[in-house]
C-alpha cells in the first residue's frame, strides 16, 4: 500500500505501527529512504519509544564496520538506502539470511524521491529484494509513504512491480502558510550581449536569512547546489558579523562627559537624564528585555488575526518588515511586486542594485540639542535610513544592552548542511537545530525528506527547486509544530523561475506531477540482471519479476559475454562484481577522486560524466567552507588536483552538441507543424566555461577548454516547420535560427513544470536546417543513457509546455532577450544566436496562435 497525505500528517505513525507490531512478533523489518539524514532521524525516533524488544540500526555507510556484524546478526528494524540494499545487503544476501526469512514489512519512505534514472535503478533493486526474499519463504508487505505523489497507486505500482493500495485522505491539523513569490531585481550589471543581471537568488537568501536570524525566526533556506549552500551560509555569517561589528560598536563604553550634580526636587536633569541614568545609556525601550544568551526565547505559538491586530514578533513587539512587507497604506504587499527600494536586507536596496558589497559600517548615535540621547528609531547607518532588521535589534536590545561577547555570537547562529559531511557533524548540526541553538541553517535538499525538525518558522527556497513535489515538501519543513508559518520561493534568473514568480496559479491550486521513471531502461535493466544473476542464477521464473523486456535484454548481456546461459538459467561468470556495474546515482564511469595537490588530501569524488563540468581546468570548487581552484583534471588517471584559493567567482561549463536522429517512434501533428519522440544519438564536447562575479552574477570572461567529446545514446522530443509556414517570418527580418535557438533553451527552462526533471537533466539542440529532417528542427532530449522519460512526458505535454514556453518568453520585461527569458547558463555558442521577437512569432506559427 502507499500512504500520500501532507507533510507532518501522521504517515510515520501510519507504518511504525504494524512495523514495531511485526518486530514484536518475531519479524523484521527494512526500512528504505534516500538520504541518510531520514534515516537517521527515523532511528532517533525509534529509541525514543524505549521499547526493549525493538532492536533498531543504521546499516548505510556512516556504520563503523565493527558495528555492521551485530546489525546483521540481532537488528530486527534495519533502516538503510538503496545504495547501500544494492550494494551491501543483496550480493552478501547469505550473511542477511537470518533477517531475510523473517522479513514481514518494506518500508519505502519519501518515495517521491525515486524519479527519472534514479528511480528507475530503485525499481529494479526492489525486484531484486522481492527475489532473494521469496528464495528465502518470506513475502514482505510493501509499505510506501508521500506526501507529494501524484497517482500515488499507478506510481507504485512501476516503482515496486506489486498491485498497490491507496491512502489519501487527510485530515490531520496543522497551521496556515504564508507563501511569497519574490524577484530579485535587476541590477545596473550587463551580461552577455548587454543583457541585464538580475540579483542572484543565493545573495537574496542569504539577506533574507541573516534577517530572519536577526528577528529570531528559525529558518532553513533551501539551495540547490553544495557550493550555493555555503555560499549562503558564509554570506549570511558575514552579513551578521557586519551587525555585531556594529553593534558593539554601539554599546562600547565611552568616556564619560562632565554633567551637574543629579537634581533633588524631581525636575529633569540638565542633560535630559535622571539621577540614576547616566547620559550614554540608551534609553528603555518599550516591551520585554531580550533575553540573555542561551536563554529560552519561544513562547507557546498563539493564534493571529492580522485584521484585527497588528502582528508580532516573539518578544511582543511589532513584526520587523523584514517578515511582514507593508506598502504606505500599512496593508501587506506582495513580496513579487515590491519596488526595488523596499527589499529586505542589512543593507539598503540601492547598494545591492549597484551590486556592491556592504561592508562594516558605524551606526551613529546621536545626541539631542539639549544633550540627550535620540531615541533609537532616529538612528542611522553610516547616513542612509537604517533597516528594519537592525531596527528591531537594536530597539529589542536597547532595555538590557548585551555584552560585546553576545553580539559577536550572532554568525554562529547560522550553519550549512549538506551531503559530503562527516557523519557526525550532520548529526550535530540536525541536533542544534532541533534544540534552537542554531536559528538559520542553509541547506541543499538533504534535509527535504521528512526529517522531523520541529519549531520551524520559516522556508526560503532560493531557487525553483525542480518540481511542485519538491516545492510543497520543502515548504512542509516549517510549521510542523502547528503554528503559521512563512515560506518564500525566490526566483533565480532562469526562465521558468521567472514564469512561475508571475504566474502563481501554475503553482498553487495543481496537483503535483505525475513521477517519470522507465524500469524497462536497457541501460538500467541490464546491469540490474547481471546483479540478480550473480547473487543467484536468474530462471525462466525471474523473467516476469523484472519486466517485459527481460528476454531481449538477458540475450543482449549473453551476446556481449557478461552472462552466460546454461540449461538451469543465466550465470554471472566474471570476477569482479556485477554490482559495479549500475551507478544508481551518477551515469556510469569510475568517479573522479578530488585531491589537494599541496598535501595529498582527498577532499571529496565527483562522478565520471559531471566532471567535465565541474572539475575542469580553472573550475571553482567548494568543499566545507573552503574554496578551491581546479589546476589539472586527469580523466585517465581519474584525478583532479585543486589548490586552495579565495577566488570572487564561480565557473560555468559550456558545452557544444550535435545530434542525429536514429528512430522515430511516434509522430502526431503539432499545429502548422509535426512533433517526434524518438531515439537519438547526441555528441556533447565541454569547449569553455565562464566566470560570473560571486554575488553580483557580472560575466568576467570566457575560458576555452581542451576536453574529449562524450557520445550518449538517449531519447528526444522534437518539433519542425516546413518552410511555408517561416516565409513570412523570414519576409520581416527575422533570424530563424536565432529564433528557433531561443526557443530551445526556453522550451528546457520549462519541461521541468511538466515532468519531474531538472534543467540540467535535459539538453537541446536547434537548427535552421537538420541533416535528418531536413527543415527547421528543435530538439529536446533525455540527458541520460537510454533516456530517463522526460522527453516522453514532453511529448504527451507539447502543447502545454510550448505554450507555457511562448507566455514565458513574452512575459519578460527584457528588451533583446536575458537569462530570465532565453539565454541559457550552458549553451556552448555564447548564447548567439538569439532572437527573442522571432522566438515568439515562431511558437505562434507552430501553435497556430
Amino acid at each position: 500500500m502507499i500512504i500520500s497525505t501532507g507533510t507532518a500528517s501522521g504517515k510515520s505513525l501510519a507504518y511504525l505501527t504494524p512495523a514495531v507490531t511485526s518486530c514484536l512478533d518475531g519479524g523484521t523489518v527494512l526500512y528504505l529512504t534516500p538520504t541518510k539524514a531520514l534515516a537517521a532521524d527515523q532511528l532517533r525516533a525509534l529509541r525514543e519509544l524505549r521499547i526493549t524488544q525493538l532492536r533498531a540500526a543504521c546499516f548505510d555507510g556512516d556504520t563503523p564496520f565493527e558495528e555492521r556484524t551485530w546489525v546483521r546478526q540481532h537488528a530486527n528494524y534495519v533502516l538503510t538506502n538503496p545504495d547501500m540494499l544494492h550494494r551491501g545487503i543483496l550480493p552478501r544476501h547469505a550473511q542477511w539470511s537470518s533477517f531475510l526469512r523473517r522479513l514481514r514489512m518494506v518500508v519505502v519512505d519519501e518515495c517521491h524521491g525515486y524519479r527519472g534514472v534514479f528511480g528507475s535503478h530503485v525499481a529494479q533493486i526492489l525486484r531484486r529484494l522481492r527475489r532473494i526474499s521469496s528464495r528465502y519463504g518470506s513475502q514482505p508487505v510493501f509499505v510506501l509513504a508521500s506526501a507529494t505523489a501524484s497517482e500515488p497507486g499507478a506510481f507504485a505500482k512501476r516503482l515496486t512491480g506489486l498491485e498497490m493500495e491507496e491512502v489519501t485522505v487527510d485530515s490531520s491539523p496543522r497551521g496556515s502558510t504564508t507563501f511569497a513569490l519574490w524577484e530579485p531585481p535587476l541590477t545596473e550589471l550587463r551580461g552577455e550581449r548587454g543583457a541585464p543581471v538580475r540579483r542572484t537568488a543565493t545573495a537574496e537568501a542569504a539577506d533574507l536569512l541573516a534577517d530572519l536570524v536577526l528577528a529570531d525566526v528559525r529558518t532553513l533556506a533551501f539551495v540547490r547546489s553544495r557550493r550555493g549552500a555555503e555560499t549562503v551560509s558564509l554570506s549570511a555569517r558575514a552579513k551578521l558579523s557586519d551587525v555585531a561589528f556594529s553593534l558593539s560598536t554601539r554599546y562600547a563604553p565611552r568616556h564619560p562627559r562632565p554633567h551637574t550634580a543629579p537634581a533633588t526636587d524631581g525636575r529633569p536633569h540638565p542633560s535630559g537624564t535622571t539621577p540614576h541614568q547616566p547620559a550614554d545609556t540608551p534609553l528603555q525601550a518599550e516591551g520585554n528585555p531580550r533575553p540573555a544568551q542561551g536563554e529560552a526565547r519561544r513562547p507557546a505559538p498563539e493564534t493571529r488575526h492580522p485584521e484585527s491586530e497588528p502582528p508580532t514578533s516573539r518578544t511582543g513587539r511589532p513584526e520587523s518588515r523584514s517578515n511582514r512587507p507593508e506598502n504606505q497604506t500599512g496593508q501587506p504587499e506582495p513580496a513579487a511586486t515590491r519596488p526595488e527600494g523596499g527589499g529586505p536586507g542589512i543593507g539598503d536596496e540601492r547598494s545591492r542594485t549597484a551590486g556592491t558589497p556592504r561592508g562594516p559600517q558605524r551606526l551613529d548615535n546621536p545626541l539631542l540639542p539639549d544633550g540627550s540621547q535620540a531615541p533609537p528609531e532616529t538612528w542611522a547607518e553610516a547616513g542612509e535610513p537604517h533597516t528594519a532588521a537592525v531596527s528591531s535589534v537594536v530597539t529589542s536590545s536597547a532595555s538590557s544592552p548585551p555584552s560585546t561577547n553576545g553580539w559577536a555570537d550572532l554568525p554562529n547562529k547560522v550553519a550549512a548542511y549538506r551531503a559530503g559531511y562527516l557523519a557526525e557533524d550532520r548529526r550535530l548540526l540536525e541536533k542544534a537545530l532541533r534544540s534552537g541553538s542554531l536559528l538559520g541553517l542553509a541547506t541543499t535538499n538533504a534535509l527535504e525528506l521528512g526529517v522531523d525538525v520541529s519549531g520551524l518558522d520559516a522556508v526560503l527556497i532560493a531557487g525553483w527547486p525542480g518540481t511542485r513535489a519538491s516545492l510543497w515538501q520543502q515548504a512542509g519543513r516549517a510549521g510542523r509544530e502547528g503554528q503559521d508559518a512563512l515560506a518564500v520561493l525566490i526566483a533565480r534568473d532562469d526562465p521558468l523561475d521567472t514564469y512561475l514568480v508571475h504566474h502563481p496559479e501554475a503553482l498553487f491550486g495543481r496537483p503535483v506531477e505525475a513521477i517519470v521513471l522507465d524500469p524497462d531502461n536497457p541501460y538500467v535493466l541490464g546491469p540490474h540482471l547481471c546483479a540478480a544473476a550473480a547473487e543467484i542464477p536468474l530462471t525462466e521464473a525471474d523473467l516476469d519479476t523484472f519486466g517485459a523486456t527481460t528476454t531481449d535484454v538477458l540475450d543482449d548481456l549473453v551476446s556481449q559475454g557478461l552472462l552466460r546461459r546454461r540449461p538451469a538459467g543465466w550465470f554471472w561468470t566474471r570476477r569482479e562484481r556485477a554490482t559495479d556495474l549500475a551507478d544508481i546515482r551518477g551515469g556510469g564511469g569510475a568517479p573522479i577522486q578530488v585531491v589537494e595537490s599541496a598535501t595529498g588530501r582527498l577532499l571529496g569524488s565527483v562522478d565520471e560524466p559531471s566532471a567535465h563540468t565541474t572539475v575542469h581546468t580553472g573550475a571553482v570548487y567548494l568543499h566545507q567552507g573552503e574554496t578551491f581552484l581546479v589546476e589539472t583534471l586527469d580523466l585517465e588517471a581519474g584525478v583532479a588536483l585543486v589548490s586552495d584559493a579565495e577566488p570572487d567567482y564561480t565557473t560555468f561549463a559550456r558545452d557544444v552538441t550535435e545530434i542525429s536522429v536514429l528512430e522515430s517512434l511516434r509522430s502526431q501533428p503539432l499545429g502548422r507543424g509535426q512533433l517526434h519522440f524518438g531515439e537519438v544519438e547526441v555528441t556533447r564536447q565541454v569547449v569553455s566555461y565562464l566566470k560570473r562575479r560571486l554575488h553580483s552574477g557580472e560575466m568576467l570572461g570566457d575560458e576555452p577548454l581542451d576536453l574529449p567529446p562524450r557520445t550518449l545514446r538517449t531519447r528526444a522530443v522534437w518539433w519542425t516547420l516546413p518552410a511555408p509556414e517561416l516565409t513570412a517570418l523570414a519576409d520581416e527580418g527575422f533570424d530563424l535560427g536565432g529564433a528557433a535557438h531561443a526557443a530551445e533553451h526556453a522550451s528546457i527552462g520549462l519541461l521541468p513544470l511538466f515532468a519531474t526533471c531538472d534543467r540540467w537533466d535535459i539538453g537541446g539542440v536547434s537548427t535552421e536546417l537538420h541533416a535528418d529532417t531536413g527543415l527547421l528542427t528543435v530538439f529536446v532530449y533525455d540527458g541520460h543513457e537510454g533516456g530517463a522519460g522526460f522527453a516522453e512526458r514532453g511529448y504527451a505535454r507539447a502543447s502545454d509546455w510550448l505554450t507555457a514556453t511562448r507566455e514565458a518568453i513574452a512575459s519578460c520585461e527584457c528588451e533583446r532577450g536575458c537569462p530570465s527569458c532565453i539565454q541559457s547558463p550552458k549553451c556552448g555558442n555564447g548564447n548567439e544566436p538569439l532572437d527573442k521577437q522571432g522566438a515568439i512569432r515562431l511558437l505562434d506559427t507552430l501553435l497556430g496562435s
